[in-house]
């Protein structure tokens, strides 16, 4: 728990309210490939491909496994392989958007922080699909107390991971950590926007930030890399960017930078929330001449606004 929270506050005993929550979550989200495993089912076997969130960030063998089958999604989809460290990297992006999608959205729908062990998180390394075996939560009258156990869950989940993938992303402490700000971001808005869409349908939302992982198992676009903007905000979604930019308002060390929200508006007078990542996911590295997301670097807002 966050230091400084009184000991009087501990976490729920058991799961219960959280299978609710996480299965009204795979109904919202269409690219969460998520089963969930009750308290005496067996653990996934690494002999099927399954590989615990522990195990990629201390197996080097559970790592290289997951890699190879990230490789193969992406060859089979792209028809070629990416070089080795765009591979980590899109297998990296498509954990911790995930991680971070399980741990928030109970957050966001119902005020639950799940503390979410890297143990209790498996990745199929052939699909990208998860299984998670749920259990206890936090719950806090404050609202800035919950936000920093949120990010506090997060942090310990994908600390170990991020260790492990240093190496195969080439990328430094502070990129990691960066990717994990910007899919925490990402992981809120999207549910946001898939609130919206329940009940407005797909065009109610402003669709620039779709999903973690084109290349994985759910085949939806990377931070808006195929899905370029279907309408005009909705109340979910400036609800949902609101709660992001209220969790990262920067200065959460180790999460560097903040959610960093901005508005444009489109000549019809329409407005859309975009916003910029700290970090390029390396998305457009995966196929030549992809387009880069709507929320990379190297997208301009002229070039966001032609897209919506």
């Amino acid at each position: 728990m966050v230091p400084g929270t009184p000991l009087s506050v501990a976490p729920s005993a058991g799961p219960p309210v959280l299978v609710g929550d996480y299965g009204r979550l795979r109904e919202l989200c269409p690219v969460l490939e998520l089963r969930l495993l009750d308290a005496a089912e067996p653990a996934p076997s690494a002999v099927d491909g399954w590989y615990s969130g522990v195990q990629l960030a201390t197996d080097e063998r559970a790592l290289a496994a997951a890699l190879a089958g990230e490789e193969a999604r992406i060859a089979a989809k792209h028809g070629r392989a990416p070089r080795p460290h765009v591979t980590a990297s899109r297998l990296l992006h498509h954990y911790v958007w995930s991680a971070c999608l399980l741990i928030a959205g109970p957050w966001h729908l119902a005020r639950r922080v799940p503390l979410l062990d890297p143990a209790d998180l498996w990745l199929h390394t052939p699909t990208g699909e998860f299984a998670l075996r749920p259990r206890g939560h936090v719950t806090l009258p404050g609202d800035d107390e919950l936000r920093a156990e949120l990010r506090a869950a997060v942090v310990a989940h994908v600390e170990p991971v991020l260790a492990a993938f240093a190496g195969p992303t080439r990328r430094r402490d502070r990129a990691l950590w960066g990717m994990v700000t910007d899919d925490l971001a990402s992981a809120v808005w999207y549910l946001g926007r898939m609130l919206g869409a329940r009940d407005t349908g797909p065009s109610g939302t402003g669709s620039n930030d779709t999903g973690p992982n084109e290349t994985g198992a759910n085949g939806n676009g990377p931070d808006g890399a195929e899905s370029d903007g279907a309408g005009p905000d909705g109340a979910e979604e400036d609800a949902a960017v609101a709660a992001a930019e209220a969790l990262l308002p920067g200065g959460t060390l180790p999460l560097p930078g903040a959610a960093d929200f901005r508005r444009l508006r489109t000549p019809d007078g329409r407005e859309h929330h975009t916003r910029t990542r700290l970090g390029c996911c390396l998305y457009y590295a995966v196929e030549p001449g992809a387009a880069a997301c709507l929320t990379c670097p190297r997208t301009t807002d002229e070039e966001r606004l032609r897209r919506f």
